[in-house]
């Protein structure tokens, strides 16, 4: 098991756990089974993406439900339709929001693997598209002389 800790530069290190420190994790996590197995399990089975995919999920049927209301009782009262708006827009606050949390665990999660050799994520990535790219200009080069 190996634990994260952010540096203020903005790159990780890893730190390996200790045999105590992973004894004591392992400990925490037999008791937590023994005393709620059930909230184990779903906390065991629960990842960000579920939970944000979830949420985003729920939005996108309230934004569609503020539509309905918006073109629905506009015609009868202005302050519906407005409230229909309003719906719709916190809607998509939260979807937005939602997506985004989706989107940077994913970038991390993509990025981890290409960190052992660059500095950080990012320029591992475009260490690959790079190489990518050379690759294709080699192999379709054609020379005009």
């Amino acid at each position: 098991m190996r634990l994260g800790l952010e540096r203020s530069s903005g790159k990780e290190e890893t730190v390996p756990l200790s045999d105590h420190e992973q004894r004591i994790l392992a400990e925490l996590e037999e008791s937590l089974n023994r005393e709620d197995p059930e909230f184990a399990d779903k906390v065991r089975n629960e990842s960000l993406y579920r939970h944000a995919g979830r949420q985003a999920k729920w939005a996108a049927a309230t934004f569609l439900l503020g539509l309905v209301i918006l073109i629905g009782l506009y015609a009868q009262s202005i302050w519906l339709g407005l409230t229909g708006v309003a719906i719709m827009f916190a809607s998509a606050v939260i979807i937005q929001r939602n997506l985004r949390r989706m989107g940077r665990a994913s970038w991390h999660d993509l990025t981890r693997g290409f960190q052992g050799s660059q500095p950080s994520g990012a320029a591992g990535i475009e260490r690959n598209v790079h190489d990518a790219r050379d690759w294709f200009k080699n192999r379709f080069h054609r020379d005009d002389d």
